[in-house]
């Protein structure tokens, strides 16, 4: 079943008729002006869903009025409560007296009635059960979330035997049928996700032969839609939008208009489209037809809920195993959840990204995959290094010159990251930005159509305002976003990942058998700062696997002449980034307490918790770790204190 009902705000009244012929046995008793329960005379069940049921009768019922029912079919039997929630005239049955009712079952029989409804359903013929999904589609009742989707989830999932076809794609070829015939189109394709070719490939198509519909699911309506997850409805004479002229041209068929839904599967990931193209006799599809749409695509998510195709050879991320993608960003830290959040939000925009960090925390990395997931993955994707290069070459390589070209122009159409902006001079700030502003690079008539993200070690805001040397107004130009990725040691969750996906790499690079670290190593290497980051980091796997080409498992991080990891680095790094170690206003003793603190701290944080264990592994008593931890609680309480200026009494001397 589909999981993702309520993120629909389409909510419509989905029932499964009921005939007299299914041998279904209904009774019901209602409360009457007693307080007793009386049996209501030749009653007959017309409908059932999920919350509710419908029934008629020619005994009058108020709206309100509180029912006990029994429900039986073949072995399956159980009695509910219900109440009357609408009444309305029956027109089909000639006899006056004669009333619909609509009655709505207590919250805790729900799981009965669906039981029942799964039996009766597969009972059914199929011919009943395709003409009953057609007409679900077309149902205008609206009703609540659960009363719709969840039995119209029930109906889906029971695809299989809603169609008379013995197989899913004559299934889906009669589907697409039932679209063009229900929103008065010309055509419809559906199109799924190869994850090894990375394209959208129709795997059913009207009136074209299939075959011919695939194309990079970056590009045109349907690539959008994939990509973004949002539907579409486009007038392509009078939106402004790029429609894929290729396409036509290959079809050799003029599209007016296209409507466009995503499909997604049973984990919400979205697999492909349902495009249907050409309203007949308008402009363009209504907003009837996005409604129906939902509903539609909401049918093919259901049959294709298990399709999830991972590949090494995806470029999108959530069909590929993050450790054999060339580009990705790997972990599990709260940290690497908001980063990829922010993938998400930034990958489609056009405005200018700076992204800040440590050396070596992924800047160039996370450029990289926002650039390759967004619209303009297609198209290039070039590094400018700012730092440890001449002026004069970096001008060349910018702004072009003689016999050279700009590397701005060919970047058209792309993303261009500038590394390391704040190492750019002054005065080249200013003809950059007096560019990217305009929009074309001097002396030519090309414009530039680029996406811009600068990466940067430094804090630009101290560059511009205390030392002068960054520009005030390309500071507000690369801030039009912002993301800030913490260096490694903040986010010791992503490090097993980190080790495991690089291993994994570095081994297969040197042909060799998957090889692993010893948990007393892995120990070391999680409490290890990394002062490098992640960079750092991959080094010392390619180390480690290169000093132990026939060990399976690594034991040990290397010798003083072939270190693995520099762990004078890791004590500075570890100076620095301890509160209060350098704060040289308090005084040592107090100093080395707070410092104290904080070792104590990780060493708990590394027991998970265990403070027995962390006092044990220091060499101290658990009540030697108490109190140098009461110690420094009240340090920390004193320096929370509002400091109060000191006056010295001016003491008179006496005059002998």
């Amino acid at each position: 079943m589909l999981t993702s009902f309520s993120e629909f705000k389409y909510y419509q009244s989905f029932r499964v008729p009921v005939e007299s012929r299914d041998d279904v046995m209904f009774l019901v008793e209602y409360d009457n002006e007693f307080g007793k329960f009386s049996f209501v005379e030749k009653t007959k069940l017309c409908d059932v869903s999920m919350t509710g049921f419908g029934f008629n009768t020619t005994f009058p019922l108020a709206v309100g009025t509180t029912l006990r029912c029994s429900l039986q079919f073949k072995r399956l039997r159980f009695d509910f409560g219900a109440s009357i929630v609408r009444v309305f005239k029956d027109t089909t049955s000639g006899d006056e007296a004669a009333m619909n009712y609509g009655a709505e079952m207590d919250a805790e029989d729900h799981g009965n009635m669906k039981r029942f409804i799964e039996q009766y359903i597969q009972s059914l013929p199929p011919e009943r059960l395709k003409d009953s999904l057609v007409q679900l589609a077309l149902t205008q009742h609206y009703s609540s979330e659960k009363e719709g989707f969840e039995m119209f989830s029930l109906l889906l999932s029971l695809f299989k035997d809603i169609t008379q076809f013995g197989n899913k794609e004559k299934f889906v070829e009669s589907m697409l049928e039932e679209i063009v015939r229900i929103l008065n189109a010309q055509r419809a394709s559906i199109f799924l996700i190869n994850t090894e070719t990375n394209e959208l490939e129709a795997v059913a198509a009207l009136g074209i032969d299939k075959e011919l519909l695939k194309f990079d699911y970056r590009k045109g309506i349907a690539g959008s839609v994939f990509t973004t997850g949002v539907s579409l409805n486009i007038d392509t004479e009078n939106d402004n939008v790029r429609f894929s002229e290729d396409m036509d041209k290959v079809t050799g068929f003029e599209t007016r208009s296209i409507i466009c839904s995503p499909i997604s599967n049973r984990e919400d990931k979205i697999i492909g489209v349902i495009e249907v193209l050409n309203k007949r006799n308008e402009d363009r599809f209504t907003a009837e037809d996005e409604k129906t749409m939902k509903v539609l695509a909401l049918i093919l998510s259901s049959v294709f809920h298990h399709y999830n195709p991972l590949s090494e050879k995806s470029l999108i991320r959530r069909f590929s195993t993050p450790y054999d993608r060339q580009y990705a960003w790997i972990g599990r830290s709260p940290q690497t959840s908001e980063l990829r959040k922010s993938i998400v939000r930034l990958k489609d925009i056009d405005s200018a990204v700076l992204v800040s960090g440590e050396p070596g925390v992924g800047k160039k990395l996370f450029a990289r995959i926002v650039h390759n997931e967004g619209k303009r993955g297609l198209a290039p994707f070039i590094i400018i290094n700012c730092k440890g290069v001449d002026e004069e070459s970096l001008a060349m390589e910018i702004f072009g010159g003689t016999g050279q070209k700009s590397k701005l122009e060919e970047c058209i159409g792309g993303t261009i990251v500038f590394d390391e902006i704040s190492f750019m001079p002054l005065k080249m700030q200013i003809r950059l930005l007096s560019v990217l502003k305009e929009r074309r690079v001097e002396g030519s008539q090309i414009s530039l159509d680029l996406r811009c993200v600068f990466t940067t070690s430094k804090n630009l805001k101290v560059l511009v305002e205390e030392e002068g040397s960054f520009n005030p107004d390309l500071l507000s130009f690369v801030t039009s976003s912002e993301v800030s990725i913490d260096p490694l040691r903040k986010r010791p969750l992503d490090i097993d990942e980190l080790l495991q996906a690089n291993i994994k790499k570095e081994c297969r690079k040197q042909g060799l058998l998957l090889k692993d670290f010893t948990e007393e190593v892995k120990a070391q290497l999680y409490t290890y700062s990394w002062p490098g980051n992640v960079a750092e980091l991959e080094k010392a796997v390619q180390k480690a696997v290169l000093y132990n080409p026939k060990s399976h498992v690594i034991s040990d991080l290397g010798s003083k002449t072939t270190p693995i990891i520099d762990m004078t680095k890791a004590s500075n790094c570890l100076l620095e980034n301890i509160p209060f170690a350098d704060d040289y206003q308090i005084h040592l003793k107090d100093r080395v307490a707070l410092v104290e603190r904080e070792m104590i701290l990780a060493e708990i944080k590394r027991h998970r918790g265990n403070k027995s264990k962390a006092a044990t592994s220091m060499g101290i008593s658990r009540e030697a770790l108490r109190k140098k931890m009461l110690m420094s609680d009240e340090i920390l309480e004193e320096m929370k204190k509002p400091k109060v200026a000191s006056i010295t009494p001016v003491v008179e001397k006496k005059v002998a």
